[in-house]
C-alpha cells in the first residue's frame, strides 16, 4: 500500500531535484514544483521536498452506475459499477462537462481503499450486483496513488477496474496500474495537436501512445466529444477513425455531443454534424455510436458481419439479445464485447 498520510498520500511517481523543488513524473506536464505548492492539477504538493497526493482518498462523487454511461458498450454489458471521483485534473478542456469536480473545489470525504472495496462487494441496483470499480467523473491519473491501491485491492476480491480517463499520463505510471485494469474508456479529445494545444492546455502525442500501450492489454473503448469548428470535420474525424481502424477494426468509438459548459457558449453540435461522425467512421471501425443524442441513434450492437442486433439498447437499459458467449447467435461472427 501507499505510504499513506492524514493528509495525503506521497506520489509514487517524482524525484527531488537539488534547489528542493519535486518534478512530478506521473503525466507529461512534468510540474517542477517549489516547496508549498502544488502542480497543474492541483492536487500533488511539494512539502518540504516530498511530493503528496493531498487528494488521497478525498472522494467528491460516487454513484452505482450503468456500465453504458462510462460510456463502456462492449464490457459486461447491462451491469453496473460503483463509480468514484476526486477533485483534479492536468488538462484544461475549455468545454469541461464536469468543471465543478475538475477544476471547482467540491466538497468530499475520505473513502479507504478497504471501504471503497467492501462497498462494491455490497452494492446491488434492480436485484443486479456490481461487477466492481469505476474511477471516472475527473481525471483518474490525478488521483493515481489511491486508484493503484484501491484497484490492486478490487482485483484481490474478484471485481473489475475500470479507468475513465483523458490518457494524458507518462508511460512509466501507465504500465505500472495497467495490470490491474480490465477496462479504459480513453478521451480523445481530438486529433490534432493544435486542437489539444489550444482547447485543452495538452498534446496529442502522448494520448495516441496511452491508446496504444492499454489496447495491447486491456479492453479500451474511445469517446470524442465533437465542438463545432473545432474538431469536427471530416478530414479529421477520417484521420481518428482510420488510425483507430488500424489498431482494430472492433474498437468501440463514442461520438458525444457538445452542449456549452464551462468557458464556452458555442452553440450544441448540431445533429447532422454528429450523423455525418458516425458514418465516416464507419468507413474504418465496426462500432460507432453517437452519445448524449439518443434520438439519433439508440445505440444498438450490431453484428460486423450479417448485422443482427446482438446488444439491444434504449437508454440505459440494455439487454444482451443475440449473443452466445462472445459470438453473434445468428453466424457465429465473433464480437469484441467482454461478457
Amino acid at each position: 500500500m501507499t505510504n499513506v498520510k492524514e493528509n495525503g498520500a506521497k506520489v509514487l511517481f517524482y524525484e527531488k531535484t537539488d534547489d528542493g523543488k519535486t518534478l512530478c513524473k506521473v503525466c507529461p506536464k512534468l510540474c517542477n514544483i517549489r516547496d508549498g505548492h502544488r502542480g497543474f492539477c492541483r492536487v500533488r504538493e511539494n512539502r518540504e521536498g516530498v511530493l503528496y497526493a493531498a487528494n488521497y482518498g478525498q472522494c467528491t462523487s460516487h454513484a452505482m452506475d450503468p456500465i453504458e454511461k462510462k460510456p463502456l458498450y462492449h464490457f459486461h454489458p447491462g451491469t453496473y459499477i460503483l463509480s468514484l471521483g476526486t477533485v483534479g485534473c492536468n488538462l484544461r478542456c475549455g468545454f469541461c462537462q464536469n468543471w465543478e469536480i475538475a477544476h471547482g473545489d467540491p466538497p468530499s470525504v475520505y473513502l479507504s481503499p478497504d471501504r471503497a472495496v467492501e462497498a462494491a462487494l455490497a452494492s446491488r441496483k434492480d436485484g443486479t450486483p456490481c461487477v466492481g470499480l469505476a474511477y471516472t467523473y475527473s481525471e483518474p491519473f490525478m488521483w493515481y496513488e489511491y486508484v493503484y491501491d484501491t484497484a490492486k485491492m478490487a482485483r484481490e476480491k474478484g471485481l473489475k477496474n475500470v479507468m475513465v480517463t483523458n490518457g494524458y499520463v507518462n508511460e512509466g505510471p501507465l504500465k505500472e496500474i495497467l495490470p490491474f485494469i480490465d477496462a479504459m474508456n480513453i478521451d480523445v479529445k481530438g486529433f490534432t495537436d493544435k486542437y489539444y494545444r489550444d482547447t485543452c492546455a495538452g498534446r496529442l502525442a502522448p494520448v495516441i501512445r496511452t491508446v496504444e500501450t492499454a489496447f495491447r492489454q486491456c479492453h479500451v473503448e474511445i469517446t470524442t466529444l465533437l465542438v463545432p469548428g473545432l474538431n469536427d470535420s471530416r478530414e479529421e474525424i477520417e484521420s481518428l477513425a482510420r488510425w483507430l481502424g488500424g489498431l482494430g477494426r472492433d474498437i468501440p468509438l463514442h461520438f458525444s455531443r457538445y452542449f456549452p459548459n464551462y468557458k464556452f457558449d458555442l452553440e450544441s453540435t448540431p445533429g447532422e454534424t454528429m450523423l455525418m461522425a458516425r458514418d465516416v467512421a464507419r468507413g474504418y471501425l465496426d462500432h460507432v455510436y453517437i452519445g448524449n443524442a439518443p434520438e439519433l441513434d439508440g445505440g444498438k450492437t450490431l453484428c460486423p458481419v450479417c448485422s443482427s442486433v446482438v446488444i439491444d439498447r434504449k437508454g440505459y437499459q440494455t439487454r444482451v439479445a443475440g449473443l452466445e458467449g462472445d459470438a453473434c447467435a445468428n453466424c457465429g461472427e465473433k464480437v469484441n464485447v467482454v461478457v
